[in-house]
């Protein structure tokens, strides 16, 4: 996919009506730590256009980044991150939940997963979660650099177990610094439009 224009359309905060959109969505879950915005600008081409910040949790809202006026990357509220409220947490769960019920053109979730450690009881959680909402998420694997090229199957059906996934769901590992995976991550999206 070739990146012509990026535009950060859409922000909601929990009091926010979900805009109402026509063109097909992409959402972006995952660990407040997990590199989610590194990913979204990896694939954007952007180097920090997404917020990168060395403090987990700052994602608060849905933001909306109109691709191409082709497709939206949804990205979605960290979760797990400990130094926010459990009210907080919960009213981020509330607008993640939202979203998913009220989207009429979500078309794909990816789920990130640290691949350097087991999936979290969150992580477990927010699959389940997600499987419950009826959508069916798509693992990336985030950091793989920071793994020796031997250690990713490991590492990989570390993850497909604890998470239970069927051999038919693919986990992409990708990242930020090489860029790898992101062909293979497009190249999937590309399939959803």
């Amino acid at each position: 996919m070739i990146i012509k224009s990026v535009n950060l359309e859409t922000v909601c905060g929990v009091t926010s009506t979900l805009p109402d959109n026509t063109l097909p969505e992409i959402a972006f879950a995952g660990k407040s730590n997990v590199g989610k915005s590194s990913l979204i600008n990896g694939l954007m081409n952007r180097k920090s256009y997404a917020r990168i910040s060395a403090q987990p949790g700052k994602t608060q809202t849905i933001n909306y980044y109109n691709i191409n006026e082709e497709l939206y990357y949804v990205d979605l509220p960290g979760y797990g991150y400990a130094k926010v409220t459990a009210s907080v947490k919960e009213k981020w769960g509330d607008m993640i939940e939202n979203y998913l019920h009220t989207s009429k053109q979500l078309k794909l979730v990816f789920l990130l997963i640290d691949i350097r450690h087991k999936p979290s009881k969150n992580d477990v959680m927010m699959y389940d979660w997600i499987v419950h909402n009826g959508y069916q998420p798509t693992i990336i694997a985030t950091k793989s650099d920071k793994l020796k090229r031997s250690q990713l199957p490991k590492h990989l059906k570390e993850i497909r177990q604890e998470l239970q996934l069927d051999k038919d769901i693919p986990i992409f590992p990708f990242s930020a610094l090489s860029k790898q995976g992101r062909e293979e991550i497009w190249d999937y999206i590309e399939t959803f439009l």
